[in-house]
């Protein structure tokens, strides 16, 4: 089940607990805890399964017109489970409702990690695509790809 979080330390218990268990994509501490911080203040979905938060999902205004997927994390455990994609969905529905003609994300680029390279998968499975890529956004170890999709139906 997909729902929104409203209550900002419910948000932060969340999303320390998954994206701790998520080094492999946020091992950078600093980032972490900048993400964890921020959310409170992001609309916030939640996957639950069994009663316990297993996902989550933030979006944050990037513009009059535009939201973006600012983090997401997925436990291990559950990847491939379609929760991810559930996740995705209910954020357009969300940033449908409130308005926005756009959602954009970034990542590290495709052919740089193994492990984003299912991340970048994923985005454009969801409908996400390629708008640019900005090599020394993050640094150059790390090119960040910047994927858009419109949310007109």
């Amino acid at each position: 089940m997909i729902g929104e979080i409203t209550d900002s330390n419910e948000k932060q218990v969340i999303a320390r607990k998954v994206l701790e268990a998520l080094t492999d994509w946020f091992e950078i501490e600093e980032s972490r805890e900048e993400y964890i911080s921020r959310c409170v203040d992001w609309t916030f979905l939640a996957a639950i399964e069994e009663g316990k938060a297993v996902g989550f999902l933030c979006l944050k205004e990037t513009g009059k017109a535009t939201v973006e997927l600012a983090v997401m994390g997925v436990l291990k455990e559950y990847h491939r489970s379609g929760l991810g994609r559930q996740l995705v969905e209910n954020a357009k529905k969300a940033a449908r409702s409130e308005g926005y003609e756009f959602m954009q994300v970034k990542t590290v680029k495709m052919g740089v990690y193994e492990d984003y390279d299912r991340t970048n998968h994923f985005y454009i499975s969801c409908g996400f695509k390629e708008l640019e890529v900005f090599p020394l956004y993050w640094d150059e170890a790390n090119p960040c790809q910047v994927y858009v999709m419109s949310l007109k139906s």
